[in-house]
């Protein structure tokens, strides 16, 4: 029998560090006094995982030498996009990555930061090119709620940006529901081709997502955000810190999405 699909969030959770880190620094543990060496090496080496899985470093060895996202569009690449004749029926999709149930601030559900990023370009990339804008995101696995991911963009893209989406998309729950619902909305509109604005790391299972659910019938343009760059002083590169936990976690998660198909 298939496992639950509401298990993938927790599963994705234990196999993806730091819990298996840590997982494997209990069994070093236990190993301690029956195998003494083979424990103290995976305490070792899982500690040393950890210091890794903290460094900003590693995140961008992952984004550069495993992921290799696209580069982020340029000027000219962003004027060739803008809106004119003879030109190809277009749209910017922003897909979203989490929301909030509540902000007891607004008094309502709002979007992770991390969606606020991607829909703060999309916003600018639609308004630059006068391109007609989407967003993709329902309730994904682990969260609850009614109101949808793509509902609260529409409502900040109202209220914070003075502008609205064409199209929103709101039962997905991952990246390959994303594609798979939005591509035959945009289609039954006409588009033929989508400039797709997610984070670098995400890019690569993003368009495979889309160019499965698309096929030849349209083209995928990339635009990403935010991707990983080098501080100014290297060393502090390799200084565990909050920030390059966050990118590590987030780059293995990609990673992980690779492999598995998802």
């Amino acid at each position: 029998m298939l496992l639950d699909p509401s298990w993938k969030p927790l599963l994705s959770a234990l196999v993806q560090p730091p819990a298996s880190l840590l997982l494997l620094i209990l069994l070093g543990l236990w190993l301690m006094r029956r195998r003494p060496r083979l424990g103290g090496g995976l305490i070792v080496l899982s500690t040393a995982g950890l210091w890794l899985m903290c460094c900003v470093a590693t995140a961008h060895w992952l984004q550069d030498a495993v992921l290799r996202p696209p580069p982020a569009l340029s000027t000219a690449q962003v004027r060739a996009l803008m809106r004119g004749p003879g030109q190809t029926p277009t749209a910017v999709v922003v897909l979203g990555a989490g929301r909030h149930r509540l902000a007891a601030e607004y008094g309502t559900s709002s979007l992770t930061q991390q969606a606020m990023v991607r829909l703060r370009y999309g916003v600018w990339l639609a308004r630059r090119t006068g391109q007609p804008l989407a967003y993709a995101g329902g309730v994904g696995w682990a969260q609850t709620g009614e109101r949808s991911e793509a509902e609260t963009a529409a409502q900040i893209v109202q209220d914070d940006y003075g502008t609205s989406l064409r199209w929103t998309e709101s039962r997905s729950r991952d990246t390959r529901e994303n594609a798979d619902l939005m591509v035959p909305m945009l289609d039954s509109a006409g588009i033929k081709r989508i400039v797709l604005v997610t984070h670098a790391s995400h890019m690569p299972r993003a368009m495979r997502a889309f160019r499965d659910a698309a096929g030849k019938g349209m083209v995928i343009v990339p635009a990403p955000v935010a991707a990983v760059t080098r501080d100014d002083q290297p060393l502090l590169d390799w200084m565990p810190s909050q920030q390059g936990f966050v990118l590590v976690y987030s780059a293995l998660h990609e990673v992980l999405g690779l492999i598995t198909g998802s």
